[in-house]
């Protein structure tokens, strides 16, 4: 029995020395290591605001070209796809009979005015009465309406260009009878793009003339087309809730045709933000943090409320200032209070 307790005694007493050598370093509890981290500087940075939608483009100016009358096409002065100005003859109709008539009564209707003039004069002298003259201004009347009239129908047979633009494939052939509404061609003014694109109501404040835009299409890969709002529709469509919004685009090169899809940026205003990487953010719950580094190399963990996020990059709109120094990477074995050793101003000289 006492053989047993020395052992006990002997079994306690070698516990005793294990827990009280070198490396317990006499029971204290050895501190923890720093954490390897890399840090950053919380900066003052322009930011702009933006939101996306996507639209449909639209020329300028654009018609479809049509006949007026019932008759035969003549000549075609114009090819598919032709840059054209505004008043250049497109299509001539079949008009003989009616330049005839023309002549006809522009002959008749100079002599109804030399015939009104000596009327005129008889009148004067007394040797031709009132009436007689009146007779005569009233057939130079009649003569000047019978040349407008032909001249309107000779203009109904000559198909004019109303604007610059470009034409779009040609519909007709010399020698084809056309009807009125018979479609000859397109004409469309594609220097300035129109764009077309809905936003939502609750984007309306944030709308209006002047603001920037970027436009992207998949035609053309990494190319931005820049422009800017013209109007804002005055009425908010109260199925989709959506207002409807019109940018003007310069399209100097024709690169973009009517009809075509674009992604499309609303750009607002610069501003002045705080922002720091969204890499330096710890998300628990509800509340956002960051760890701030004191000048010991202790971290301390800041509540900050956030803003807008865009490439990589948050808005902080409280809860730290310009000039802070925080935690970039290496938030992960963090807790409030530890040490660090800030691996990303290695060799540097200390502050």
């Amino acid at each position: 029995m006492l053989n047993r307790k020395a052992i006990l005694v002997a079994i306690s007493l070698l516990a005793l020395a294990a827990c009280s050598g070198p490396e317990s370093g006499g029971g204290a509890k050895s501190p923890m290591p720093a954490v390897p981290v890399t840090t950053t500087i919380v900066e003052t940075v322009t930011w702009v605001d933006s939101f996306e939608a996507v639209g449909t483009t639209k020329a300028r100016e654009s018609i479809t070209l049509t006949a007026k009358i019932t008759e035969t096409v003549r000549k075609v002065n114009f090819r598919d796809g032709q840059h054209v100005d505004a008043g250049d003859v497109l299509v001539e109709m079949t008009s003989g009979q009616q330049v005839a008539a023309l002549a006809e009564a522009q002959a008749n209707y100079k002599d109804a005015e030399r015939l009104m003039q000596r009327n005129d004069d008889l009148v004067g002298k007394g040797t031709v009465s009132q009436q007689v003259a009146d007779t005569a201004r009233a057939t130079q009347e009649s003569s000047k309406a019978r040349v407008a009239f032909l001249r309107a129908q000779l203009s109904d047979r000559v198909v004019t260009a109303p604007f610059s633009g470009v034409l779009g494939l040609r519909q007709v052939s010399v020698g084809a009878l056309v009807t009125p509404g018979t479609v000859i061609t397109t004409l469309d003014n594609i220097d300035t793009i129109t764009l077309d694109f809905s936003m939502p109501e609750r984007f309306l404040a944030a709308l209006s003339p002047g603001l920037d835009v970027q436009a992207t299409s998949v035609a053309y890969p990494g190319r931005s087309f820049d422009g800017a709002i013209v109007s804002v529709d005055s009425r908010v469509d109260p199925v989709t809730r959506a207002i409807l919004v019109r940018a003007e685009i310069p399209n100097e090169d024709g690169a973009l045709r009517a009809g075509m899809l674009l992604t499309v940026r609303v750009l607002r205003p610069e501003r002045e933000v705080l922002a720091v990487p969204e890499i330096t953010i710890e998300q628990i719950g509800t509340d956002s943090f960051v760890y701030v580094v004191d000048t010991t190399g202790k971290v301390k963990r800041e509540i900050v409320t956030l803003g807008a996020r865009k490439g990589g990059m948050v808005e902080v709109l409280d809860g730290l200032e310009a000039g802070t120094r925080i935690v970039r990477d290496g938030t992960v074995k963090l807790r409030d209070g530890s040490m660090i050793v800030d691996t990303s101003r290695a060799g540097t000289e200390p502050e």
